[in-house]
């Protein structure tokens, strides 16, 4: 008991040391309240054409299934909300989208993580995870205690909010296991009221096919017309459940150099980005996540605000 304490401690401790807001532990196993939730919003094809969300189903609720004898599953919060937003003339992208792409910053802290957990504790198997595996960040996250899974989906903390990137560490370790906190949304409804496309089709269930992040990022073919007018000038993401959420008044900015974002990007009118030519993309953009809709993606959803 005193070494899978002290195991804890250190765990939670090298998590602050690398940046990240908090850290939660869960212990690993089949996620039953979440299997007939998901199991729904799959039959419902709240997925539109985000195909790969129906693939290893039972894996992602069982991350024992994903690392041999895994026994705890480390959740970790790593804030983004900026210091300085865009220009407010300007077409929108997602403040997650500002600086470098999370994947790669994300991934360098966990690989340092671990390599930390095993140099000082000794023979620890497992593996990392940053939103790009069959891991349900949200329900682990708030299975340990990081917060609450709100009307918008989105997960949120009483004291920053919800601009956040949540990450995984998945351990053959015993550890102390965190409890869940208690929701307090109440009975607010600014983030259904706000959604523009209405995509929050229920407090709790959002509609991925009619989420503006999904229209401008995983949509391939061209945006469907009768969606015209409703986008509020967001070309890339969109923030606005998160923007007009009472807790996120607690959001503060956060310290990594990495997710600055280039400053000509912030001073951008609409003329420069109806404008924007291949090579001042892959400028601008050179590590950023709005490289993942292409320049031609871009363009596409541009001409649509247009």
């Amino acid at each position: 008991m005193i070494l899978k304490s002290q195991y804890t401690q250190f765990i939670k401790s090298e998590a602050k040391r690398l940046g990240f807001l908090s850290c939660g532990i869960s212990k690993a196993g089949f996620l039953e309240d979440e299997a007939p939730r998901l199991e729904n919003w799959l039959n419902n094809n709240r997925n539109g054409q985000m195909s790969y969300m129906e693939n290893h189903f039972d894996m992602r609720l069982n991350p024992t299934l994903l690392v041999d004898d895994a026994k705890s599953v480390v959740s970790l919060l790593l804030n983004y909300y900026p210091e300085e937003v865009q220009n407010s003339e300007s077409f929108k992208i997602s403040k997650y989208a500002y600086g470098e792409d999370y994947h790669f910053v994300i991934k360098d802290k966990l690989k340092e993580f671990l390599f930390s957990i095993q140099s000082n504790i000794g023979e620890v198997s497992g593996r990392a995870f940053v939103d790009s595996a069959p891991v349900l960040d949200r329900a682990w996250a708030a299975k340990s205690g990081l917060g609450w899974i709100g009307k918008s989906s989105n997960l949120i903390t009483q004291k920053v909010g919800s601009f956040y990137f949540i990450a995984e560490l998945i351990i053959d370790l015993d550890l102390e296991y965190d409890n869940p906190t208690t929701d307090h949304c109440g009975s607010c409804t600014a983030c259904i009221d706000a959604c523009p496309t209405e995509a929050i089709v229920a407090p709790y269930t959002v509609d991925g096919s009619k989420c503006i992040s999904y229209f401008t990022i995983e949509l391939k073919e061209n945006i469907p017309t009768d969606m015209r007018g409703k986008f509020d000038d967001w070309a890339f993401g969109c923030d606005i459940c998160q923007d007009v959420c009472p807790w996120n008044r607690f959001s503060k900015a956060h310290s990594e150099p990495l997710f600055s974002p280039n400053p000509e990007m912030l001073s951008m009118s609409k003329k420069d980005w109806i404008e924007i030519t291949e090579e001042t993309f892959r400028t601008v953009f050179k590590k950023s996540p709005l490289k993942r809709a292409k320049f031609h993606g871009l363009k596409r959803n541009i001409d649509f605000l247009k």
